[in-house]
C-alpha cells in the first residue's frame, strides 16, 4: 500500500497561549509566558503524530485561501505528511483556533468552524484515500458537506477494501449520533473521548457504553478518560480499564488526537490490544508535556523510552 494512516477530517490551525487565568477587562492587557501555534484537529493532529512515528501519512480535508491554511499546509509538509489531497476551499477560512491555556492544562478555545465544513471527497479520489492500512475519519460532527452519507459511504468502502478503520468525533449531543450511528458498522475502532461517548448515548458507565456502541456495529470502542486513563472495549469480549500515567500537565489540546496516532501505529505494529492502548497512553501523556497539539511527542523511538519509565496515576478508575 502507499500509506500507512490516511487521516479524513478536521484540520484546524491553532494559536495557543499559556497561562491565561482570565480574559483582561475592557481593552486592557495581561502578558503570559508563552505563545505558540500547531496543527491540530482529529486529523490534523494524529496525522502529525502519526508522521513523527514513522508513518507514511496523507492528508485529507479543507483549508481556506488565507495565511492559516498556507501555514497548516507548509507545516504538514515539514513533518513529511502527502497534502495533496487538501482541498483549498474558496469563499471560507481555514478551521482556526484560539486556545487560552489554563494553569492546570486546560484549553477553553474560540473556534472559527471554516473549511472543515466545506470540503467534499470525490469517489473517484477514493483509490488514493484509501490506499492505506489504517483509514482513520477525525471530526465527525464538523464536515458538515461530509457528514452523513458521504462518509457512511467512504467508509462503507474502506471496509470493503479489508483496511483498519478508525474513528473520532466532534460531539456533545445526542442529536449527533445520527451521523455517528451510520459510520459504527463499518469501523473498527470507535475513539470518542468519555464525555463524547456519554452524550451520543445517554449513558454513564463505560462497560454500559461499551456495550450501547457495540450493539450499533462498532467492532471496538477505546474511550479516552483524561486523568482517568483508557477504556478498551471489544465486541469480542476482551475488555479492560488502563489507567493514565503520571505527568506534569502543560497542555491538554490534541491528547486524544495524539492517543489515535499512538494506537495506530500500534496496530500497524502489530501489537496486542494492551500494547496499542499503552503506545496510545503514552503518546497522549507525552502530548500534554508541552504546549499545543504533538509539542511533547518527537518519534517513537522516544516514546517507548518514555514507556519503559514512566509511572502510572495512582487514582481510581472512572
Amino acid at each position: 500500500m502507499t500509506y500507512d494512516y490516511t487521516s479524513i477530517g478536521f484540520y484546524t490551525f491553532d494559536c495557543l497561549g499559556r497561562p491565561v487565568t482570565e480574559i483582561p477587562p475592557g481593552g486592557n492587557t495581561y502578558f503570559i509566558e508563552e505563545l505558540t501555534m500547531a496543527v491540530s484537529g482529529a486529523a490534523g493532529a494524529a496525522a502529525v503524530v502519526a508522521a513523527k512515528y514513522g508513518m507514511k501519512v496523507l492528508a485529507v480535508g479543507g483549508v481556506g485561501d488565507d495565511l492559516m491554511g498556507d501555514w497548516v499546509i507548509r507545516r504538514l509538509n515539514q513533518f513529511g505528511v502527502d497534502t495533496s489531497m487538501m482541498q483549498l476551499c474558496k469563499g471560507v477560512g481555514t478551521s482556526s483556533s484560539i486556545v487560552t491555556t489554563r494553569p492546570d492544562g486546560q484549553r477553553p478555545a474560540l473556534h472559527m468552524r471554516g473549511a472543515t465544513g466545506a470540503f467534499v471527497i470525490a469517489e473517484e479520489d477514493y483509490d488514493k484515500i484509501l490506499d492505506a492500512k489504517v483509514v482513520h475519519m477525525g471530526g465527525t460532527g464538523l464536515m458538515d458537506r461530509m457528514d452523513g452519507e458521504r462518509s457512511f459511504r467512504l467508509m462503507k468502502e474502506a471496509k470493503r477494501r479489508g483496511r483498519i478503520t478508525t474513528l473520532d468525533v466532534f460531539a456533545a449531543d445526542k442529536k449527533d449520533m445520527v451521523n455517528v450511528a451510520g459510520l459504527l458498522p463499518f469501523t473498527d475502532y470507535f475513539i470518542p473521548s468519555i464525555e463524547e461517548a456519554q452524550a451520543l448515548s445517554g449513558l454513564h458507565t463505560k462497560e454500559d457504553i461499551g456495550r450501547y456502541f457495540n450493539d450499533l456495529g462498532v467492532q471496538c470502542t477505546v474511550m479516552t478518560m483524561g486523568e482517568h486513563g483508557a477504556y478498551y472495549h471489544h465486541i469480542n469480549g476482551t475488555h479492560f480499564h488502563m489507567p493514565a500515567f503520571d505527568i506534569d500537565v502543560v497542555c491538554t489540546c490534541g491528547c486524544g488526537d495524539a492517543f489515535n496516532a499512538g494506537f495506530a501505529a500500534g496496530l500497524v505494529s502489530g501489537l496486542n490490544p494492551e500494547e496499542a492502548t499503552r503506545l496510545g497512553q503514552a503518546s497522549s501523556a507525552l502530548n500534554a508535556s508541552g504546549l499545543g497539539s504533538q509539542a511533547g511527542i518527537i518519534d517513537l523511538e522516544t516514546t517507548f523510552a518514555f514507556l519503559e519509565r514512566a509511572q502510572f496515576r495512582t487514582c481510581h478508575a472512572a
